[in-house]
């Protein structure tokens, strides 16, 4: 950078970030650098930030090691007092969100305030945290038998492997690790190779508070680098739970590593999210539901909308807002808060976003808005791209498919039991919508009968989960849940305990030992 123009430089030195960094920890001890570097670049303007050392599997041992002995002292501190660690965190990240919110705007490219949120988000679940840490609960229950009592409880699992996606390169590893340290786990973490420095930053965020509380070495490790790290995690038979967010083709792999060693998978994977808009929508709450589900993030959120199904009666207006509204959208570096839309991660996202586009005219469908990569000085990085409307049917093959990029279908439906088929008929289950007033067709949407997502909203749009409640999809988005509501559950283990306060010993079924 030959001027620091939005504060990134000073942004990397508060947040501890060098031009060359380790990318391998055990909290407060950073291994030295010996794996491949990973060169981190901005989809902002193609510029190198700086470089991170890849993990090497002797280095893996080690991380691991340190999480075995770290485990056995920090399920002995009482949860109260854990939850008042991550309270800190939460103190720690508020004094750093800037920094923080910048780094992930710059390093992934969404905009900055898309950034900020993102640190919001962790700060929001280090606060549910503290809560959870005082509500651990278990259940009694009567015993068939006299003089005895039953009941079941919850105990930490042990090392939990967290494995992350390049679009949330922050929040979505504090959701896992905020609430498996509340529960009494340790953590090691493996974020996306295209954003190694995020991890860097959180690693000395969360160092500095477990140094001051005494927090054994080893509750939170970091391992950085490619495909072959996060296959050590999937089947290292010592990591009782991995959870891993990103594709359905990785996922997949994941689960069956994981799975065939009897391990427990916490799987959060590919969306292809609609929103069905009734005749009866408030029209201005379905565009902007629409426009910001489309287009926040440059379309790579796994809950970004991909389909929009219209009612016919109001099918052309909708289509003449949402093409007039994207001919206002301002696309460029995602620092500057005057634009709408940043960069896609990479230019093999570009890639990916041209090939759609010929596949929609291949089967038929037609392209409604401006599409292509933008040109010039303020686009050099190659990954900037026009978000794009196509009238299409739900058929299709590439309808099916979900394309981590702004591509926006739409089509029309002439009842609500069609529409509800139309957006079930994909192999996705993340988040769904429906915009309408009129309650029996809300209703309908959110029964048995209606949206098979892990989420399901009413004249909101399919982006925007709240910390509250669980986050999560059915079918090919893998079944996971995370976040709030009684997600800390997947982070334990469960146990029955029955108690004999008697002075005799009934046995099951009336048998008896003449003794």
């Amino acid at each position: 950078m030959s001027e620091d123009l939005y504060g990134i430089e000073k942004a990397l030195k508060n947040l501890g970030i060098k031009g060359e960094n380790s990318g391998t920890s055990t909290g407060n001890n950073w291994l030295p650098a010996k794996g491949a570097w990973l060169k981190s670049s901005s989809p902002a303007d193609g510029n190198e930030i700086a470089q991170v050392a890849s993990t090497t599997e002797e280095q893996y041992e080690s991380v691991i090691a340190a999480a075995q002995g770290a485990f056995i002292k920090w399920r002995q501190v009482p949860a109260p007092k854990r939850g008042e660690v991550i309270r800190q965190i939460g103190e720690a990240l508020r004094e750093k969100k800037a920094d923080l919110g910048k780094l992930v705007s710059y390093e992934m490219g969404k905009s900055y305030q898309e950034g900020l949120g993102e640190v919001q988000e962790m700060i929001d679940i280090c606060d549910f945290a503290v809560g959870l840490s005082r509500q651990l609960h278990g259940l009694t229950m009567h015993s068939e038998r006299p003089n005895h009592r039953m009941y079941e409880q919850y105990h930490p699992l042990g090392i939990v492997g967290i494995i992350s996606a390049f679009n949330f390169p922050v929040a979505v590893w504090s959701w896992n690790t905020m609430l498996a340290w509340v529960c009494g786990d340790v953590c090691v973490w493996k974020p996306s190779e295209k954003v190694p420095l995020c991890s860097i930053a959180c690693q000395n965020i969360v160092a500095r508070v477990f140094a001051e509380n005494n927090v054994p070495e080893g509750v939170s490790c970091l391992v950085n680098g490619d495909y072959k790290i996060g296959e050590l995690l999937s089947h290292d038979h010592r990591i009782p739970l991995v959870s891993a967010t990103g594709s359905t083709r990785m996922g997949k792999k994941v689960g069956a590593a994981v799975g065939a060693r009897l391990g427990r998978a916490l799987l959060e994977l590919g969306g292809n999210n609609a929103i069905i808009i009734s005749e009866t929508a408030d029209l201005d709450v379905a565009i902007t539901g629409a426009l910001f589900g489309a287009v926040g993030t440059c379309g790579q959120r796994c809950t970004s909308t991909r389909r929009l199904i219209i009612h016919e009666s109001i099918y052309g207006e909708i289509k003449e807002k949402l093409t007039n509204a994207y001919k206002q959208l301002r696309i460029g570096n995602p620092l500057n808060e005057k634009n709408h839309v940043g960069p896609l991660i990479d230019t093999d996202a570009v890639k990916m976003y041209m090939d759609a586009l010929q596949k929609i005219k291949d089967e038929g469908g037609s392209i409604l808005t401006e599409a292509g990569v933008l040109e010039g000085k303020e686009y050099e990085s190659g990954c900037y791209v026009k978000p794009v409307i196509a009238e299409v049917e739900n058929s299709m093959n590439i309808v099916q498919t979900e394309t981590f990029a702004p591509i926006l279908y739409i089509m029309k439906y002439s009842n609500i039991e069609d529409a509800i088929a139309m957006q079930n008929n994909v192999a996705q289950g993340l988040s769904s919508a429906i915009m309408t007033m009129n309650i029996r067709e809300s209703e309908l949407f959110l029964s048995q009968a209606g949206s098979d997502c892990g989420i399901a909203n009413v004249n909101i749009g399919t982006s925007g989960a709240e910390i509250g409640g669980a986050f999560g999809g059915e079918k090919e988005t893998g079944g996971g849940r995370e976040s709030g509501s009684d997600a800390w559950k997947v982070y334990m283990r469960r146990q029955t305990n029955t108690i004999n306060y008697g002075r005799e010993l009934p046995l099951a079924q009336g048998i008896k030992f003449d003794l």
